[in-house]
C-alpha cells in the first residue's frame, strides 16, 4: 500500500498550489499543519524540510528509488509531483518549455507582486506604528495590473496558460490571481475577459476546489493581529 504523502501547509496561495496539484493528480496525503502566524515555521524540525522558513513543503516516503525525499519550494513541489505522476507536465519538451515558462512567470511575478501589493494595501496600515505608503501601493498595485494584462493577452489565445491543456502552470498562477479584487482598486475583470473566463473554468474543477478549500475555516484577519505580524514581518534574520 502506498504511503501517504506529508504535505506541510498553511490556507495560503502558496500552500494551495501544493494541495491542488495534490488532489489533482489523485495522489494521498496527509496534512501537516504549519502554523505561520505563530512560528511553527521556524521550528527546527520544519527547517530541515524547508530551510528557508516558508511553506509548503511535502515529504514522499516514496521517493526516487523507493528512498523518502523532502521537497520545498511551492514551484518544485508542482514539477517533481508531476514528473512522478507523468501528468499536467506536457508531453514534449516543446509544451514543457511552455509549462516552465509560465511557472518561473507565477513564481518571479504575479506571486510576489500581488503578496506585495497586498502587504502594503492590507497590512502595512494596521501595524504599529501604521505604515501607510502611497508610493508602495500604486507602485505594486500597477504592476499586478500589468501582470493580470499579460495573463489576459495569453489567454486570448489558449484556453489554459502553457496551451490547449490544463497544467502544472495553471495550477502555480490559479491560486494567487483569483485573489484580483483583493490587490487594491487598480484592479478590474471589466477589460480581461479571457483571465475570467480561465478563473472561472479553474474553479470548476474539483481538485482546484478542494485544494483551495483545505482547512480554509483557519483563514485568518492577520491585518488585525499584532503578534501575527510580528511573527511574519518583523521576526530578525
Amino acid at each position: 500500500m502506498t504511503q501517504p504523502i506529508e504535505l506541510y501547509y498553511w490556507p495560503t496561495p502558496n500552500g494551495w498550489k501544493a494541495a491542488i496539484a495534490l488532489e489533482e493528480m489523485g495522489l494521498p496525503y496527509e496534512t501537516k499543519l504549519v502554523n505561520i502566524n505563530k512560528g511553527e515555521q521556524f521550528e527546527p524540525a520544519f527547517l530541515k524540510i524547508s530551510p528557508n522558513n516558508r511553506m509548503p513543503a511535502i515529504i514522499d516516503p516514496d521517493g526516487p528509488d523507493g528512498a523518502p525525499i523532502s521537497v520545498f519550494e511551492s514551484g518544485a513541489i508542482l514539477m517533481y509531483l508531476a514528473r512522478k505522476t507523468g501528468r499536467f507536465y506536457g508531453t514534449n519538451e516543446r509544451e514543457r518549455v511552455a509549462i516552465e515558462e509560465w511557472l518561473m512567470w507565477q513564481k518571479g511575478g504575479v506571486g510576489p507582486m500581488a503578496g506585495q501589493a497586498h502587504h502594503f494595501l492590507k497590512y502595512a496600515p494596521n501595524m504599529d506604528p501604521p505604515q501607510d505608503l502611497p508610493y508602495a501601493k500604486d507602485r505594486y498595485q500597477r504592476e499586478v495590473a500589468r501582470l493580470y494584462k499579460v495573463l489576459d493577452t495569453r489567454l486570448a489565445e489558449n484556453e489554459w496558460v502553457a496551451g490547449p491543456d490544463y497544467t502544472i502552470a495553471d495550477m502555480a498562477i490559479w491560486p494567487w490571481a483569483q485573489g484580483w479584487d483583493k490587490v487594491g482598486q487598480q484592479q478590474t475583470m471589466d477589460d480581461k475577459p479571457h483571465m475570467k473566463r480561465w478563473l472561472d473554468a479553474c474553479w470548476a474543477r474539483p481538485g482546484v476546489r478542494a485544494g483551495r478549500n483545505l482547512h480554509v475555516e483557519l483563514r485568518d484577519e492577520t491585518g488585525k493581529d499584532r503578534a501575527a505580524q510580528d511573527v511574519l514581518f518583523k521576526r530578525p534574520a
